[in-house]
């Protein structure tokens, strides 16, 4: 096992000898120097874990020892040695990142519980280090499981804007993985060091979601005992993530829309102005334009959120994204390697629509993992909606049915191209008459070569904002 390796620099040789001969009764590997030049040659030819400095030496100081050591590496923990008198100098190297100071002359045991402070906090960086690199993988575009070519593409805008500050609107259907989307742009940002603050909007009282956002100050209401940050101020230097924006009332909206485009807030009951620094994500399920038409969301505040909107497909529209979603549940549900899913069990699967989406599948599973035996998840093991799905009500479409039979595929077609005739072509009008997402709508206008007679309104091509 690789010894812990000491650096000491002092100019009084005696007392070099003296924690030499300390150290290394302790197990450590030590180096010693007489002066700070000579120590900063020998950390940069033989490395270590921890500098031991006097402050006042001739020549190079303990103070000029402290920032060129800081510069070669910041993990470098560095403890100053420091005679009666020169305190205030000890203390100016704490300011200036020293782990600690000991007064000349030290006593031994104080010396030998400072360093292994010291060594235990060098010890916690490393590992929160790797600890959030760990979570970039994680909470990344890497955690995204995308097999379908609409998550693929999703997966590409992702990766554009994630490095920038621009606010993203994500929109999708309640379950499809709206803040797993905004925590993977932010653990893919800048940001990523900062915190990451959610706040789902539905689910707080309305008559608390003001203070729960921007805070309050003692005796802005009853109940108010104290001051308290909001999560807007919590996120500092990170991302605030405002799920099910579209809830939200109108007179508060316009505090969100100055926080976007001022940067700056109020805590409730203080009129005091705060600036806070923060990339603001927003989602919602509702159809934010007929909520602005119902006089519901403003119109200013959805054109401010709305700079990228990313539309998340259902996961009954992007089917290829259920085998690896159900593989990765298992695993993080904790699974044995050799547990495995029946054929019929994976068909079921499949085929269901999952009005739940994404989140009901990891339920399902769930629910499996406690139900079956042996090493194979059966379709019995799978929730009664799944195994035998009510069969939806015929609807009564506008086709007839020829007795030789007829081809999905052109049935499709024919259904796509007769939603974009009837509205002019106009995609977004189109999407929402057959009830899928535009995203869905290109993809399969590309899947089938539609194209407008003429040569507009092909898939992805600009269209007149409605």
């Amino acid at each position: 096992m690789k010894r812990v390796k000491i650096l000491v620099i002092d100019d009084d040789e005696s007392l070099r000898r003296v924690l030499e001969y300390n150290l290394a009764q302790e197990g450590y590997a030590v180096l010693t120097a007489s002066s700070g030049e000579q120590g900063l040659d020998l950390l940069k030819k033989e490395g270590a874990d921890l500098v031991v400095t006097d402050v006042r030496m001739a020549g190079m100081d303990g103070l000029q020892v402290l920032e060129e050591v800081r510069k070669a590496d910041p993990n470098i923990q560095v403890i100053i040695l420091t005679a009666f008198g020169t305190i205030e100098m000890a203390v100016e190297a704490m300011k200036a990142g020293a782990f600690h100071y000991i007064s000349k002359p030290f006593n031994r045991d104080e010396l030998k519980l400072t360093i292994r402070k010291a060594l235990q906090l060098k010890d916690l960086e490393r590992e929160n280090l790797a600890l959030r690199q760990e979570l970039r993988t994680r909470l990344g575009l890497d955690a995204i499981i995308a097999d379908s070519p609409q998550m693929q593409q999703i997966l590409e805008m992702l990766g554009r804007v994630a490095p920038t500050e621009t606010t993203v609107l994500i929109l999708g259907e309640s379950g499809t993985g709206k803040e797993l989307i905004a925590r993977a742009i932010h653990g893919s940002s800048p940001r990523a060091q900062g915190s990451f603050v959610a706040v789902n909007c539905a689910a707080i009282p309305e008559n608390l979601l003001e203070s729960e956002l921007f805070g309050h100050v003692k005796g802005a209401f009853t109940g108010a005992i104290r001051d308290r940050v909001g999560k807007f101020e919590a996120a500092e230097g990170g991302t605030i993530f405002l799920d099910e924006i579209g809830e939200m009332r109108p007179d508060l909206q316009v505090k969100i829309l100055r926080v976007l485009e001022e940067r700056t807030l109020e805590r409730v009951g203080d009129n005091t102005l705060i600036r806070v620094d923060v990339r603001v994500l927003a989602a919602t399920n509702k159809d934010l334009t007929k909520a602005i038409q119902a006089g519901e969301f403003r119109e200013d505040l959805y054109y401010r959120l709305n700079v990228v909107p990313l539309s998340i497909p259902p996961l009954r529209e992007r089917r290829e994204d259920i085998r690896p979603l159900a593989q990765h549940f298992l695993q993080r549900l904790g699974a044995p390697p050799r547990l495995t899913i029946a054929p019929d069990a994976f068909k079921a699967l499949e085929t269901y629509d999952w009005p739940g989406n994404v989140r009901e599948l990891e339920n399902a599973l769930e629910r499996a993992m406690i139900f079956h035996r042996g090493d194979v998840i059966t379709l019995a093991d799978l929730p009664e909606t799944i195994r035998a799905p009510r069969a939806k009500e015929a609807a009564a479409l506008p086709v007839s049915l020829p007795e030789a039979g007829l081809s999905l595929e052109e049935v499709e077609k024919e259904l796509i191209l007769r939603a974009l005739q009837k509205h002019d072509w106009n995609q977004s009008r189109a999407a929402r008459y057959l009830g899928i997402t535009r995203h869905t709508l290109l993809y399969r206008m590309e899947k089938h070569s539609i194209t407008r007679p003429g040569g507009r309104g092909g898939p992805g091509e600009e269209e007149k904002a409605e």
